[in-house]
């Protein structure tokens, strides 16, 4: 089997990235979002990152055509009927992908794959909402996707040979490393950096040094290239809440109960970049 077309369903900061990265490996790309502004507002995003491309000399203005070519926007999820691979990229939350997949699964033709982009719920679970649960698998990529080179491939318990040997091969397509990951909560990128994330806010909320001098720390003492709290606010805090509670939760283990600062930040809407401000303010 190959993929000559790909679908993305999310079009905010994970899916859009991931519709540029298919589209600039020559695959076309359906981008999905629950409405038509929101799916036209991914393809503005991906315009600009190309721009940015073209402005540090990486790129010229007739490839960043071309790549826009092989890019539709659309809310209607039937859209995906003639894809070979969907991948998922909708809210960390559980009901909402299961509901998705149940509703791809009646969509999508019988040979197509099923990925999800999920940072940390069970791609085992999410299989069994559908009727292929052989042809499910994780595809958890890095944020910002364009530039990390990562992607972890996660299988499900009933993932096909087939489909791994698939995906692996188009990641590496892509210009990204797979790395193969067991199907745990987490996996093995948040089951890491979360309960680190999670340190650092604890460090923040017991007043111990301040933000700045927190991801101080860690990038000048342990070379880290950014901070805990401003990579928090980059991934968005209630997406770590949301990781949190899952490993929490699957887990049981209080190491990785959320800290009360972080579901305080996120009940007022200090998400991070995508809101303006969280640890930090940003210009929105």
């Amino acid at each position: 089997m190959s993929v000559q077309r790909v679908g993305v369903v999310g079009a905010g900061t994970m899916g859009h990235g991931i519709a540029q990265v298919f589209a600039a490996a020559g695959i076309p790309v359906v981008l999905q979002d629950t409405t038509a502004e929101r799916a036209a507002a991914g393809i503005a995003r991906i315009s600009k990152n190309l721009d940015r491309l073209i402005e540090k000399e990486k790129m010229v203005a007739s490839e960043k055509a071309v790549i826009l070519t092989r890019l539709s926007a659309t809310h209607d999820l039937q859209q995906m009927e003639s894809v070979d691979l969907v991948i998922e990229a909708a809210s960390e939350n559980q009901a909402i992908k299961l509901e998705l997949f149940r509703a791809l699964d009646g969509i999508c033709p019988a040979h197509a794959v099923l990925a999800t982009n999920t940072s940390s719920i069970s791609i085992t679970k999410i299989a069994a909402a559908t009727q292929r649960a052989e042809r499910v698998i994780g595809m958890h990529f890095m944020n910002p996707v364009p530039v990390m080179k990562l992607v972890e491939i996660i299988r499900g318990m009933r993932t096909g040979d087939e489909v791994y040997r698939l995906v692996h091969g188009l990641t590496e397509k892509l210009g990204k490393v797979p790395v193969a990951v067991n199907d745990s909560p987490g996996f093995v990128a948040n089951r890491i950096l979360m309960p680190m994330i999670n340190e650092a806010i604890f460090t923040l909320s017991e007043n111990i040094a301040t933000a700045e001098g927190i991801d101080a720390v860690m990038m000048l003492g342990m070379n880290h290239p950014m901070g805990p709290l401003a990579l928090a606010d980059l991934i968005g805090l209630d997406t770590c809440l949301a990781i949190l509670e899952v490993l929490h939760e699957e887990l049981g283990d209080p190491k990785y109960r959320p800290c009360p600062l972080l579901r305080k930040m996120v009940d007022a809407g200090l998400l991070g970049r995508k809101s303006g401000r969280g640890f930090y303010t940003y210009k929105t």
